[in-house]
């Protein structure tokens, strides 16, 4: 028996907009709850359990960061929606030396 690949996680353009403002330790966490996520996607709590049709909605919490994704079943594929750090300044810019244009983020997977 041959294992799944995880699911590829992409970022919606406001999500890695604010990916790339946060604190590189926060950004490390968000890694590490998505690589969770892609290795089982549905590990983590759903958005709203009562919505019948929302299963693929799912939701995580760490600390201050919450982050919310869509499921994409044929493609094998995490769409992150939003990410949030409690206390974080509204989204401006970027860090410094991260490509603004940069709004697809690949987890290594294809």
């Amino acid at each position: 028996m041959t294992e799944q690949q995880p699911y590829a996680v992409r970022f919606s353009a406001q999500a890695a907009k604010v990916l790339y403002t946060l604190p590189e330790h926060v950004e490390d966490a968000a890694w590490d709850v998505l690589d969770a996520a892609a290795a089982d996607p549905w590990g983590l709590g759903q958005w709203n359990a009562d919505d019948p049709e929302g299963e693929n909605v799912r939701h995580a919490s760490v600390g201050r960061l919450s982050l919310t994704y869509w499921v994409n079943r044929p493609l094998r594929r995490l769409s992150v929606l939003t990410n949030v750090r409690l206390g974080q300044p509204p989204v401006t810019t970027p860090r410094p030396g991260i490509a603004a244009a940069t709004m697809l983020v690949d987890s290594g997977s294809s």
